[in-house]
């Protein structure tokens, strides 16, 4: 029976410098070519995917910004997107500027994302930034006139600051909006926090099950460590956490195996492939 192998990338399938380590694409390549049923799914988007990822000898598309788009490697495009209706991001963002914040506003731009930012950026935002400057699939367009009203079609609302920050604004737009939310604590740094705000019914759950319908499988193992991984954990057939997950992720999980450092996911793959 053909099992369909899904793993989140940051703190799971990526090693210590957040990169796909030599060993892991030896291990997968031979699996992959020899029609491995394989792909990952990220919060994160195909602007630092598809770099990371362009050593391995992946078929299946991407799931990415946790399941709100997925990007056809082989077209260079996305193959489907959930868009968050306009209505919606003029609520979120009154939100954030009541609590005196403004949030990134990802929209997609053909096959590229323009992240749109009015204002002053937290430091850790700061540093997202500065790290992805140059990418071919993202641009950044900060203090723009069309941060809010941009003809672009949002995917994701999205900000990085002090958890404790955050914390009233996920509070309020999860009780007043209409929308699927993520909050979080970045697994690098757990005093900052992750809010990210979706279209209605986004998680990676919704795009494994669909995921599997459209590869035809019965069985799919998913890998995790974070809590934004545990929805598509509850919904898999097996569910992997690596030994450094949080403890919440671990206790959902159908077993616990070495950590992202020690290349676990593809040795495990390579050990358990049906």
């Amino acid at each position: 029976m053909k099992t369909l192998y899904i793993t989140d990338l940051d703190g799971t399938l990526l090693d210590a410098n957040s990169q796909v380590s030599a060993e892991a694409v030896e291990v997968l390549n031979p699996m992959l070519d020899d029609g491995l049923l394989f792909t990952v799914a990220t919060a994160r988007t195909p602007a630092t995917v598809v770099p990371m990822l362009s050593q391995l000898h992946t078929r299946l598309p991407f799931i990415v910004l946790n399941g709100a788009a997925t990007w056809d490697s082989q077209k260079g495009d996305y193959s489907r997107v959930n868009v968050i209706p306009q209505a919606t991001v003029e609520a979120v963002c009154a939100v954030y500027r009541r609590h005196g914040l403004n949030p990134l506003i990802y929209r997609r731009h053909g096959s590229i994302i323009h992240a749109h930012h009015q204002g002053t950026l937290s430091a850790q935002e700061q540093q997202f930034v500065d790290e992805r400057q140059g990418l071919a699939l993202k641009k950044f367009i900060l203090n723009s006139p069309d941060y809010l009203h941009s003809p672009d079609e949002a995917m994701l609302i999205f900000s990085m600051q002090d958890y404790e920050r955050l914390r009233p604004i996920y509070e309020e737009v999860t009780a007043t909006i209409q929308c699927s939310t993520v909050f979080y604590h970045d697994i690098f740094d757990p005093s900052a926090g992750l809010l990210e705000i979706y279209a209605p019914g986004v998680s990676k759950a919704a795009a494994v099950k669909q995921m599997q319908t459209e590869v035809g499988v019965e069985q799919v193992v998913v890998f995790g460590d974070n809590r934004n991984d545990i929805p598509m954990m509850q919904v898999a057939t097996h569910s992997v956490a690596v030994e450094n997950a949080f403890p919440e992720v671990k206790a959902v999980a159908s077993e616990v195996i070495a950590p992202n450092t020690a290349n676990a996911v593809p040795l495990y793959i390579r050990d358990h492939r049906s």
